[in-house]
């Protein structure tokens, strides 16, 4: 009798926690697991490049000048890997390609380097000059690649100086190069910026990824052929060397803030990207590209791109189209939780995702200062946008499972809104130009699969926000991400839906219309604004009653990798402070006093400020926060004034732009 009962508690209580499991929210790790990889900690392993070799084993080279050789990483059998280091003295390589005869090649900061185990024991012994180019010393000066195109050309792209902006201090910096297997150099295209994620497609198209900086408002895709000129004017430098085949000027380049598309139109060989990943919405700081061409074992994106996010510590998935000869698509959220900041990322054997991490000096939001995870689909398909495709008079959704139809015809699912960003020598933009656009019309297929959505007009160049929050399965299902981000450059040509057969007749006002309308990145200055700008937690003149000036003034700085170039001050309780905020940095940053303790916090409210967070100088509204700047450029000053808190203590000083506040922050010790 009692087995009998509590066979039968256990039978209830298994039904039970099998119910809340079937309507719990469905979350990433559903469907794609992270398996970290155990690293020794006598190995520094901030990962520069990954190679996959055919015999199993997994290849790293790391910013510390070193490759290991990693046995086992797919954590079989005793499920633990063994290293054994290969090269090492390198100088901060950030690429690696394995070669069919076993060697290896990969750029360091001057050169590509051929490595070659030639006694095959275990151990590079040839360390061979492949191409060399100059350098100036700068530490902005990295060097990614190479990466080999289906026809077998090398490229490498080399990053830009930094001086305060983007500058080409060494012959060739800010481009994309290419070399044939003699060793001979092509130069390709120009106009980059920091192109650490760049990518030969299996039909040899080339795309690269640009991060947020001087003349490029936020973080894009660009496809790239010989003689174009991506948009930083940096490396038109060697624009006149004979053998360039770009020809444009820097003085060729106007400064007017407008959006890069139309500049495009004036300006012969600008090429406005293919997809804009929009600032603090898809990620701060673009890294790889990875096209999936595993034919099903990561899922239902075949053809589709991966792209990193060092900032972030996440995966963004990419889908492509070309349209009147001319790239353009849309980008969706995929994959975050990552330990550390993402820089590398590569198939394994079984069609899994190795993914490459390190941030030192370039904070993410992934806690480890470096790491190596590996991504595996668990074989469920998710709820998503599988495709978005533009049509004539709009969009065309295609999801991976069957949609329920009543909440896919309603037009209350759906939100769309247009924007774009500057064209300008400023560090970053603002978004501008922000509206809503109106639903029309809405066709579901019959299979439930497709939805074509006709909106009220279309713009050219402009980034289109699709959100689907209403949207559910045919199962019941919200889909996993509902927002993605479609960059238009050309309109299809085809039959539009006539009007006669529109069939949302009063469209629902979107839940948030003009939710982008006014939003700006403030311009810090080295004046003194406004008296109109004082606030009580950003006070920028001195107070009145302050008839004898501050008692201390505290000039704090930025030095490169995220950081204050003072970490310690010590102030009185109840002292008048004048504190002077200099952003040295090629970065945008501001600085926050917050209470003991509430540091971590106040940056990760910052991150999730979202649409707003430019608005708000990335300072939450918080009882935490008791003091702040404004969002400073590189290269600017802002001081603000305070009363030191009466309470001795150690306050927390940091920067909560997106991603920045985990390595970013500083000691405030307040004494009796």
């Amino acid at each position: 009798m009692k087995k009998g009962i509590a066979y039968s508690l256990i039978v209830l209580l298994t039904s039970v926690l099998a119910g809340q499991a079937q309507n719990r929210p469905m979350t990433e790790e559903d469907y794609y697991r992270i398996v970290t990889l155990p690293i020794p900690e006598t190995v520094q392993l901030e990962v520069g490049g990954l190679a996959v070799l055919p015999d199993g084993r997994l290849a790293a080279s790391t910013r510390r000048g070193e490759v290991w050789m990693i046995t086992n990483p797919y954590l079989k059998g005793s499920g633990q890997p063994s290293y054994k280091r290969f090269a090492h003295g390198l100088h901060e390589p950030l690429g690696l390609l394995y070669r069919p005869d076993g060697s290896f090649l990969l750029s360091q900061r001057g050169e590509i380097t051929h490595l070659v185990d030639s006694d095959n024991d275990g151990v590079a012994d040839i360390y061979e000059s492949f191409y060399k180019w100059p350098l100036s010393g700068n530490y902005h000066e990295y060097s990614y690649g190479p990466v080999q195109a289906p026809n077998g050309d090398l490229l490498v792209t080399l990053n830009l100086d930094w001086i305060g902006r983007g500058a080409s201090l060494a012959k060739w910096r800010g481009w994309l190069l290419k070399f044939d297997d003699k060793a001979n150099m092509t130069p390709i295209a120009t106009g980059l910026r920091s192109p650490a994620g760049y990518v030969a497609l299996q039909n040899g198209d080339m795309f690269y990824t640009e991060n947020q900086g001087d003349w490029v408002g936020s973080g894009r895709m660009t496809h790239l052929e010989s003689g174009d000129f991506a948009g930083n004017p940096a490396g038109l430098r060697w624009s006149q060397e004979p053998e360039s085949p770009v020809k444009l000027k820097t003085e060729d380049i106007p400064d007017t803030g407008e959006p890069l598309y139309e500049v495009a139109k004036r300006v012969p060989g600008l090429k406005a990207p293919a997809v804009w990943f929009p600032h603090t919405l898809m990620g701060i700081s673009t890294s790889d590209i990875r096209e999936d061409m595993t034919k099903g074992a990561f899922g239902p994106f075949e053809g589709q791109l991966f792209v990193g996010d060092q900032g972030h510590s996440k995966i963004m998935r990419v889908m492509l189209e070309k349209v009147k000869g001319r790239w353009q698509g849309i980008c969706f959220p995929f994959r975050e939780g990552f330990q550390s900041g993402i820089l590398r990322m590569v198939w394994g054997l079984d069609g899994s995702m190795f993914v490459g991490q390190t941030s030192r000096g370039w904070s993410a939001t992934g806690k480890d200062n470096f790491g190596i995870q590996r991504l595996v689909w668990t074989g469920k398909t998710p709820f998503e946008m599988k495709t978005v495709k533009a049509t004539p008079d709009g969009f065309e959704v295609e999801f991976t499972l069957p949609v329920d139809k009543k909440t896919a015809q309603d037009a209350a699912s759906y939100q769309f809104n247009t924007f774009t960003y500057k064209y300008h020598r400023t560090y970053g933009s603002p978004i501008i130009r922000a509206s809503e656009r109106v639903i029309k019309h809405i066709q579901v297929a019959d299979n439930g699969l497709k939805a074509r959505i006709v909106l009220d007009s279309l713009k050219l160049g402009y980034i289109h926000e699709i959100k689907a929050e209403g949207i559910r399965s045919a199962a019941g299902l919200a889909l996993l991400h509902n927002v993605g981000y479609y960059t238009l450059n050309e309109i299809p040509d085809g039959e539009k839906i006539p009007t006669s057969q529109w069939n949302v007749v009063a469209p629902a006002q979107m839940a948030d219309a003009n939710a982008h309308a006014g939003h700006t990145m403030p311009a810090a200055t080295t004046t003194t604004p406004a008296k109109a700008s004082n606030s009580p937690k950003r006070v920028i003149e001195q107070p009145a009653n302050w008839s004898n000036g501050p008692d201390q003034v505290i000039i704090l700085g930025t030095k490169p990798g995220l950081k204050f170039d003072i970490t310690d001050v010590q102030v009185k309780a109840g002292s008048k402070i004048k504190w002077v905020f200099n952003n040295n940095d090629d970065m945008l940053h501001n600085c926050v006093l917050v209470k003991p303790g509430t540091a971590n916090p106040t940056g990760e409210a910052a991150i999730k400020l979202g649409l707003k967070g430019s608005d708000m100088q990335y300072v939450p509204k918080s009882a935490n926060v008791l003091f702040h700047t404004n969002i400073l450029q590189p290269e600017t000053s802002e001081t603000i004034y305070f009363v030191a808190p009466s309470e001795p203590g150690d306050y927390t000083f940091l920067c909560t732009f997106p991603g920045h506040h985990t390595l970013m922050q500083g000691k405030m010790k307040v004494t009796k």
